[in-house]
């Protein structure tokens, strides 16, 4: 391994986990862009998907109570997901990958654009089941076809008037099971082999501790301050993912 891969598999590390610590999503948006300068697709996906799921359990120790108190919450958008997950799979040799994609960015530009520039936020406080199942499963279809299934979720729990830690006890394990069955079907067709596991062997590492960097400034935000964050974090995300598909 040289030491121009060494540099660009430890920056992207740095990047992916401390949003995922910070934010509980975004791992593969801001890491994977690193990853794919110095290997092919697929290994910097087997990639970031583990430092996802990885990272992503050391965030979901933090919220463990607010998961424990509404797990009702937690299942109206994770079980619909595991039925979305395999109809996202089935449906890639039937759309255009590419434009979904630039769809979904140019959403997450418009919703974070939107409300960046507004001063107040969008509070809806009443119960939504319907709306919760629905996006779940709509995120499981676009995790399976597109791997994004941040995005929706994300969008919509920056709209709820929930504390941080219950946003943030329906994301991270949202993700964290959602990217955890992309790895095991990932492990399943061979894409983890003796190069992808020794390339994971220096991200990883790096990653968690960014990630606890990113854990310590998300238990210094206040409420207000965190939905603000999941708004401008989808902003960036759909900038970094238009690039992306643009360049």
């Amino acid at each position: 391994m040289t030491g121009y891969e060494i540099f660009y598999l430890v920056i992207g590390a740095i990047a992916g986990g401390f949003i995922n610590g910070l934010a509980g999503f975004g791992t593969s948006l801001f890491a994977l862009g690193f990853f794919l300068t110095i290997m092919p697709a697929v290994e910097a996906v087997a990639i970031t998907v583990v430092i996802s799921v990885v990272s992503g359990l050391q965030g979901l120790w933090i919220v463990r109570h607010a998961i424990a108190q509404n797990p009702r919450r937690l299942a109206r958008f994770l079980l619909p997901a595991t039925f979305g997950i395999p109809l996202g799979i089935a449906s890639l040799k039937q759309i255009d990958v590419s434009m979904l994609k630039l769809l979904i960015a140019f959403f997450l530009i418009l919703y974070g654009g939107f409300f960046t520039l507004r001063r107040t936020l969008p509070r809806i406080d009443r119960p939504t089941p319907v709306i919760d199942c629905t996006v779940g499963f709509f995120s499981g279809v676009l995790g399976g076809a597109a791997s994004l299934s941040g995005a929706l979720p994300t969008m919509w729990c920056s709209m709820r008037a929930w504390p941080r830690y219950e946003t943030r006890a329906v994301l991270q394990p949202f993700n964290v099971t959602v990217l955890g069955l992309t790895a095991a079907m990932l492990a399943w067709n061979g894409a983890y082999h003796a190069q992808t596991l020794l390339h994971i062997c220096v991200a990883l590492p790096t990653a968690l501790v960014a990630a606890q960097v990113g854990i310590a400034v998300f238990k210094r935000l206040d409420d207000a301050v965190f939905r603000r964050l999941l708004i401008a974090v989808c902003f960036l995300s759909g900038t970094v993912l238009l690039l992306r598909e643009v360049l």
